[in-house]
């Protein structure tokens, strides 16, 4: 049978040996509008500290001055500084989904690393404190300011430093935008192991500082593994130039990972050098409609077996998801009916005969087995793009909710979609979920099932504190009873690092907290985040 012929699949409904002609062209949806939504004004945005009630400014750090304005001048120039502005500032203030808002009156913008270098040092003599931001994509408010803090935007440091064609290495500056790195890569027959839903904005740079995980890292691993080497600036303005290139270096400590997910705290990162894949020759995306998630499980387990080596990535979302994405747009159905679960595939590899017969040979199983209900495939590199669209537009559809409570989990895959059901029953049974007058419209959730991470949604029409005091600790302490993650890819920020004890032992906290003083005893970076506060 021909790839054309198995695009659009049988249903159970009919003899087990039946088969169908089919379009070649599957019906799937138009891109969703990439625009940036917010689910609050930047400028109605309400401040953190009146939000979140209990935090302190620590009074050892100094408050912005003129003289230090002027100062700062000397390093970056006019140009390179934002200062009492609150227009242009807001920006930067601001986290993207408008939750979190901070105070910052000064925005510095370095161009080079011994700049960044000359400010750290400035800073840590005069004890002011400092937020080092990338792109500003995050979701737990780790790169805005939460009082006054300076804000140290790394988008001025956005050149290439270098490319070896031969082993696929990388060198970048940090202020790099990931989609910017990817394209300027495929020129080349190279791509990021690293792909994420905000890659026009994101940072390399900030990926690396929040461990980002993506929709790949089941096909090309983690930064952990992928970055080979770093730029790092101190809080007392010391450079540690570890831009290594090596795939093998059993020297010592790897002092690299200590920064991979440190979230800015304890270094600013301002270059880096990692490992890149060969783009691949082809790319297929395929798109199931499931009844169940135990069959999601199944369709998992044996795309693991029958397209292994060419699995790239394997993400689902439930039909509620789905619903949300309709709502804020006018999209035209994927199938001709809909179904409680969806699974997208993608497999990326160097023959793309072989991998057609072999994902045309999965998707048969699929359906023949009874594990799926339906099926397409994209015949093209728009429709491609088209049903990652669907996977990538569930934030920004979230964005247009008057309210959003956003929660990222790593669970085992066999207890991940119990939690979303669990949620949704204690919602309900709290009296804020299932009625008419209630303030959670739905709970839903998607993510990346190849490493058993969960995107946990609760949309809701007004903010209520019901809500939040009935999801918290409710959720971390079933993620924690079921040896999960907090946070599998999103970081701790201001919105979990209280909730820490939930995932790390107490004797890993302090830890922590011993290597963030030996690295910062002044506590000038990043300060009230990720680790609970003393």
């Amino acid at each position: 049978m021909s790839m054309a012929s198995r695009v659009r699949f049988a249903s159970r409904r009919l003899l087990f040996n039946t088969r169908v002609a089919v379009p070649t062209v599957p019906r799937v949806l138009p891109v969703f509008n990439s625009a940036r939504l917010y689910a609050t004004k930047k400028s109605e945005a309400a401040y953190t500290v009146d939000k979140f009630p209990g935090y302190v400014r620590n009074n050892d750090f100094k408050q912005l001055s003129k003289e230090d304005v002027e100062h700062f001048k000397s390093i970056v120039g006019e140009q390179g500084l934002i200062y009492d502005n609150e227009d242009d500032l807001i920006g930067f203030n601001t986290d993207w989904m408008g939750k979190f808002r901070g105070k910052s009156q000064l925005v510095l913008k370095p161009k080079t690393t011994q700049q960044v270098s000359d400010i750290m040092k400035y800073c840590n003599q005069q004890k002011l404190a400092v937020v080092p931001q990338g792109g500003n994509t995050g979701l737990v408010g780790g790169s805005v300011p939460v009082f006054d803090e300076v804000v140290l935007s790394l988008q001025g440091m956005n050149n290439i430093r270098g490319f070896d064609e031969v082993s696929g290495i990388l060198t970048a500056d940090a202020g790099c935008i990931l989609e910017s790195l990817d394209n300027w890569l495929g020129e080349k027959g190279y791509r990021m192991p690293i792909d994420l839903g905000a890659k026009g904005s994101c940072h390399i740079g900030g990926n690396i500082a929040t461990n980002a995980g993506g929709l790949r890292l089941l096909r090309y691993g983690s930064l952990h593994g992928t970055v080979l080497g770093l730029e790092v600036v101190l809080p007392d303005g010391t450079i540690v130039d570890n831009m290594s290139t090596l795939r093998k270096d059993n020297t010592g400590y790897d002092l690299k990972q200590l920064f991979i997910g440190s979230e800015g705290t304890i270094g600013v990162i301002t270059g880096v050098s990692i490992l890149t894949p060969q783009r691949a020759n082809a790319v297929n995306v395929a798109l199931l409609g499931l009844n169940s998630f135990e069959s999601v499980q199944e369709a998992f387990k044996k795309s693991r077996v029958e397209l292994s080596e060419i699995l790239s990535a394997f993400e689902f979302w439930d039909g509620s998801a789905l619903q949300m994405f309709k709502k804020h747009g006018s999209p035209k159905p994927i199938m001709e009916k809909e179904y409680p679960f969806y699974v997208l595939i993608e497999t990326s590899g160097s023959n793309k005969d072989h991998d057609d017969e072999k994902l045309s040979t999965y998707l048969e199983n699929m359906i023949v087995d009874e594990v799926a209900e339906d099926g397409v495939v994209a015949q093209d590199e728009s429709q491609i793009r088209t049903l990652w669209s669907v996977r990538e537009g569930f934030t920004e559809a979230l964005g247009k909710e008057p309210a959003v409570y956003k929660y990222d989990v790593s669970i085992p895959v066999p207890k991940l979609y119990q939690c979303v059901e669990d949620m949704r029953e204690h919602l309900r049974q709290g009296g804020v979920f299932g009625k008419e007058d209630s303030p959670v419209i739905d709970v839903f959730g998607f993510g990346h099932v190849g490493d058993g991470n969960l995107h946990l949604n609760i949309p809701a029409n007004r903010l209520d504190p019901r809500v939040i005091e009935l999801i918290e600790p409710f959720l971390y302490e079933w993620v924690s009873q079921h040896q999960g993650s907090i946070s599998a890819e999103h970081g701790l920020g201001i919105a979990k690092n209280k909730a820490l004890s939930y995932s790390k032992s107490p004797i890993m906290i302090e830890m922590m907290k011993a290597m963030k003083e030996h690295f910062d005893p002044n506590g000038i970076l990043n300060p009230y985040k990720y680790l609970p506060a003393k």
